[in-house]
């Protein structure tokens, strides 16, 4: 299988420790990409029309985008499926932190967009400041279910969310407002899934 890859993108990133959670890793090629909103890569485009990042071309060449439909391939293809659960209820409520952890990084990644601009919006900046403090505060509650739910890719997307948060923007200092959220934060990052696929800005 080869992977469109980047070591800094977040979406990359979660794609990657689900293929170490489901003993794939090995399996895949990873193919350097570096995209942009304005410059797309054009060797890109054949296997991916939206020109984004992850793309998954498995042994059939059938391209697979995005993030979340390659989350579930390889899930599926490790024989043994467990982070996206099947019963209807614990499905729905996986999805919605996933959603949660998705949405979150889009917005990092749009605001970082928007920073890099000669002269910023500060409307949309502060904009991006309410949302960040929203998204924070939900999680902070919602810590003490992640903590008693197995690990499933709704934890994957929101702990991959906080450790980008962490690789952009280290200033942040977002642990001390919210303990509980820190402290699940701290177990995600001790899995080997998690450790062995650090952001590397190059």
């Amino acid at each position: 299988m080869r992977l469109h890859w980047s070591s800094r993108s977040p979406f990359v990133r979660k794609v990657m420790v689900v293929a170490h959670e489901a003993g794939l890793a090995e399996r895949i090629e990873r193919v350097p990409r570096v995209v942009s909103l304005t410059a797309p890569d054009l060797d890109l485009l054949p296997a991916n029309p939206l020109g984004k990042i992850p793309t998954l071309v498995p042994e059939d060449g059938t391209a697979l985008y995005d993030s979340v439909v390659i989350c579930e391939y390889l899930d599926g293809l490790s024989g043994a499926p467990r982070l996206f659960p099947t019963a209807f209820g614990a499905r729905i409520e996986a999805l919605r932190r996933h959603a949660l952890g998705d949405g979150f990084m889009e917005f990092l990644l749009l605001q970082r967009t928007e920073m890099a601009r000669g002269q910023p919006d500060r409307r949309i900046l502060d904009g991006f400041a309410a949302k960040q403090a929203a998204v924070l505060a939900a999680l902070e509650a919602e810590a003490p279910a992640l903590g008693a739910t197995p690990f499933g890719i709704g934890h994957v997307g929101i702990g991959c969310a906080l450790s980008y948060l962490d690789f952009r923007w280290p200033q942040v200092g977002w642990r001390a407002a919210h303990p509980a959220l820190a402290a699940w934060h701290a177990t995600f990052r001790e899995r080997p899934s998690v450790w062995a696929t650090e952001h590397v800005d190059a």
